[in-house]
């Protein structure tokens, strides 16, 4: 665009042609692109020049490129400045579906663990492993820079962000696999109304069935939680 408009086009077409071949649609309407092409050549815009131009398929925009640039560079800086907050950003945004708090949140030998049955299988991996593993790897490299994860707390950890705390970052509910969004939504609004009086309270509150109750208590969510608020005569 810039050099068509040195060579005397006005900036309205010199855009207009820009935007045209950059999306590679010189030769897609003939009528159109032979007018760009008269005006060009009125103008003094060299063959090869207009050439060039019907053999372009497609050019990433100069804008975009500077905004990605741009991104990275504070993505970077994050990174390596607030590195808690970078990976809880990531995990909650980027992994969210492929994170599993069973295989990634006790320390760093389990997820080299995953990581090795994963090598092993090779071409035989399912999809589900093979999009968990660049996840692995980024939570190998948390572990190694001496980042850690805090336990699943049903108070605590909301349904669906990683949070930061000054001792490390705290997964969420729907972290923990075949526990829904939902059912972590729910107990997320539930917990709101004041503390579960029993297991039996938090499932009617929450709306959750005895398997999400059973994942809960897998992670230690419900230690110290009766099973119902009824009070035994006999002790």
């Amino acid at each position: 665009m810039i050099y068509l408009i040195k060579q005397g086009l006005p900036p309205n077409s010199a855009f207009k042609i820009m935007e045209t071949v950059r999306k590679g649609k010189a030769l897609k309407d003939p009528a159109k692109w032979k007018e760009y092409t008269d005006l060009m050549r009125e103008h003094h815009v060299p063959e090869w020049y207009i050439k060039s131009c019907e053999k372009i398929k497609y050019m990433f925009p100069k804008a975009h490129a500077a905004a990605y640039v741009t991104n990275a560079f504070r993505i970077a800086w994050f990174k390596v400045h607030e590195p808690k907050a970078y990976y809880a950003a990531f995990f909650s945004i980027r992994a969210s579906d492929e994170f599993d708090s069973e295989i990634m949140t006790f320390g760093e030998e389990k997820v080299k663990n995953k990581m090795k049955e994963i090598d092993l299988q090779g071409n035989n991996a399912t999809q589900k492993d093979k999009a968990m593993y660049p996840v692995l790897e980024l939570v190998l490299e948390m572990y190694e820079r001496g980042i850690k994860f805090l336990p699943i707390d049903l108070y605590k950890s909301s349904s669906t962000r990683f949070i930061v705390e000054e001792d490390g970052i705290r997964p969420p509910l729907n972290s923990i696999a075949g526990l829904g969004t939902v059912a972590a939504v729910g107990i997320e609004n539930a917990r709101k109304d004041g503390k579960f009086m029993s297991i039996d309270d938090m499932k009617i509150r929450s709306k959750v069935g005895d398997s999400v109750a059973e994942l809960l208590k897998k992670f230690g969510c419900l230690d110290g939680m009766s099973q119902s608020n009824q009070l035994s005569l006999f002790g």
